[in-house]
C-alpha cells in the first residue's frame, strides 16, 4: 500500500497483517517512520518499499519492487497525498501554481500510474484483485484552505469508478473511501473543538475505523461494492 509510514497508512498495513496478509510498506521521504510500520507487523514476509509515486518511473519502481518483494500483488490500497495549504486569498500565484502541481502529480497521477502498473500485473497474472482508494470527505464538502487536495481527491474518486467498470471484467473490484478528519499526525493541529462538533459522535475517526472500512472494501465479499464511494465521516457530512 502507497503512504504506509504513519496515520490511516499505518492502520491499514496493520489491519491487512492481521488478517494474515503479507503487506509491501511503501513509503515517500519517512523512511524510519516506515521502518516503525513495518516492525509493528503482525505476521512474516512483509517488504518495505521506498519510491516517489510524482514521478511516473518512480511509480513503475514503487509496483516493480512491490512484486519483486511479495510475490504478486492481490490487493492495492492507495493512500499516499500531499496535503499543502494554499487558500486563494492569501496565497501568492508562484505558491498557488507550486501547491496545485505537486497535489496533482502525488495525489492524481500517482494514484493513477501506481494502479495503472498494479491493474497491468493482476490481468496478466490473473488475479482476482481489488484497488481501495482513501479519497476524503473534502471531495464533497469542500476544502477552502486546500482546494488542490479537494479537487485531487474528486478526481481519484471518479477515476475509481471509471476504473471499476474498465477492470471488472478480469474480476478486479475498484473502490474508495472518503473520510472526514481522522486523529493522524499529520492534522493535529487543526482538530478543535469545532471540528470535533462537526460529528454528532462529538469525535474525529480513529485511524482504524478508516483501516476497517478499507479492509473491507478489498474483501471478496465487497465484489458488488466495486464501484462505490464509501463515507467514513461520523455523519460529519451527508450527501
Amino acid at each position: 500500500m502507497t503512504g504506509a509510514s504513519r496515520g490511516i497508512g499505518r492502520a491499514v498495513a496493520a489491519a491487512f497483517a492481521e488478517s494474515g496478509d503479507r503487506v509491501a510498506v511503501h513509503y515517500s521521504s519517512r523512511r524510519d517512520e516506515a521502518e516503525v510500520t513495518l516492525r509493528g507487523l503482525a505476521g512474516e514476509g512483509h517488504t518495505l518499499v521506498g519510491g516517489d509515486i510524482a514521478s511516473s518511473a518512480g511509480a513503475a519502481e514503487i509496483v516493480e519492487a512491490a512484486v519483486a518483494g511479495l510475490g504478486t500483488v492481490e490487493v492495492l490500497v492507495n493512500n499516499a497525498a500531499v496535503n499543502l495549504p494554499h487558500p486563494l486569498p492569501s496565497t501568492g500565484y508562484d505558491e498557488w501554481e507550486e501547491a496545485w502541481r505537486r497535489t496533482v502529480d502525488v495525489n492524481l497521477l500517482g494514484t493513477a500510474h501506481v494502479s495503472y502498473c498494479v491493474a497491468r500485473h493482476m490481468i496478466e497474472k490473473g488475479v482476482p484483485g481489488r484497488i481501495v482508494n482513501v479519497g476524503s470527505r473534502g471531495a464533497f464538502r469542500g476544502e477552502p484552505d486546500h482546494p488542490a487536495y479537494g479537487a485531487t481527491k474528486a478526481a481519484v474518486q471518479a477515476m475509481g469508478q471509471s476504473l471499476a467498470m474498465s477492470l471488472a471484467p478480469y474480476g478486479i473490484g475498484v473502490a474508495s473511501v472518503a473520510p472526514g478528519f481522522v486523529a493522524t499526525e499529520r492534522v493535529a493541529g487543526r482538530v478543535t473543538d469545532e471540528v470535533r462538533a462537526q460529528s454528532p459522535f462529538g469525535r474525529v475517526a480513529e485511524p482504524a475505523e478508516i483501516a476497517a472500512a478499507v479492509r473491507y472494501l478489498a474483501s471478496p465479499e465487497a465484489v458488488w461494492s466495486s464501484g462505490a464511494v464509501l463515507d467514513v465521516n461520523g455523519a460529519s457530512y451527508l450527501r
